[in-house]
């Protein structure tokens, strides 16, 4: 996992939450923090600008967690840019 961009995730769903950073763990799962369904549809606007990223709405409605969400950007972005895909050995 990327930890600059688990890093910007983080602040993405503090900033959006308004809550401290602290709070924000890479293990924390969206009803950890308090998150509802408007929460997470309008999270994932802010993460699609703050990345430059469409995220498929069926694929936004699977995750439920930051992890997920962490892996999910590098994913897209891994695609974006041409780059193989991370594996999961690594």
């Amino acid at each position: 996992m990327n930890n600059e961009l688990a890093e910007r995730v983080r602040n993405v769903i503090a900033k959006h939450l308004r809550v401290p950073l602290e709070k924000v763990s890479i293990d924390s799962t969206f009803e950890d923090l308090g998150m509802d369904s408007l929460d997470g549809v309008n999270l994932l606007f802010a993460v699609e600008d703050e990345f430059e990223i469409s995220i498929d709405d069926d694929e936004g409605r699977s995750i439920s967690s930051v992890s997920q969400m962490v892996d999910g950007i590098e994913k897209l972005l891994a695609r974006k840019t041409g780059d193989p895909a991370p594996s999961q050995h690594d």
